[in-house]
C-alpha cells in the first residue's frame, strides 16, 4: 500500500511540474490567443460550462498570477516528488513526511470545500485522511515493535 500512495504521490508531483513549468512558459506571452488557437485546433465545445469557467479564470491571470501559480506548483511538484520517491524506496522519514504533509493539507481543503462545494474536494479529502490515517497507524505500530 505505501507503494501504491508513493505511486500515487510521484504521478502528483509529476503533473504539478508539468503545470508550474507550463506557466512559467506563459510567462510575458498572449495566454488568451495561444488558448483560443488550442481550442479551435481541439475542436472544443464553445458552449462547455466547465471549460467557459475555467477560460474565465486562466484570462484573469496576469504575468505576477502566473508566476505565483508557477512558483507555488513546483514547490509542491518538489515535495510530492520526495514523498513518491521516498515511500517507493520504503523510507521511513518519507512516511513521517508524508503524514506530516498531508495532515498541513487537510485544513485548507476543508477550507475550500466549506466556500466551493464539490464532489471532487470531497473524494480528495477522503483520500488524503485514509492515506493519513494509514500512515500514521502503520507508524504507531512499528514504534510500538521497536519498543516491545
Amino acid at each position: 500500500m505505501v507503494r501504491v500512495i508513493g505511486g500515487l504521490k510521484l504521478i502528483k508531483g509529476f503533473l504539478l511540474l508539468a503545470t508550474g513549468l507550463g506557466a512559467l512558459k506563459f510567462l510575458n506571452r498572449d495566454l488568451a490567443g495561444t488558448l483560443q488557437s488550442w481550442l479551435e485546433a481541439w475542436n472544443a465545445d464553445p458552449d462547455n460550462q466547465y471549460l467557459d469557467a475555467l477560460l474565465s479564470k486562466l484570462m484573469r491571470l496576469d504575468a505576477h498570477d502566473l508566476a505565483l501559480v508557477a512558483t507555488g506548483a513546483i514547490f509542491y511538484a518538489v515535495v510530492f516528488l520526495v514523498e513518491g520517491a521516498g515511500l517507493l524506496l520504503a523510507k521511513h522519514w518519507a512516511e513521517v513526511l508524508t503524514v506530516i504533509v498531508t495532515a498541513s493539507f487537510i485544513p485548507l481543503e476543508l477550507y475550500h470545500l466549506a466556500h466551493h462545494f464539490s464532489a471532487m474536494k470531497v473524494g480528495v479529502i477522503v483520500v488524503n485522511a485514509a492515506i493519513l490515517i494509514y500512515l500514521a497507524w502503520r507508524l504507531r505500530n512499528r514504534q510500538r515493535v521497536a519498543h516491545s
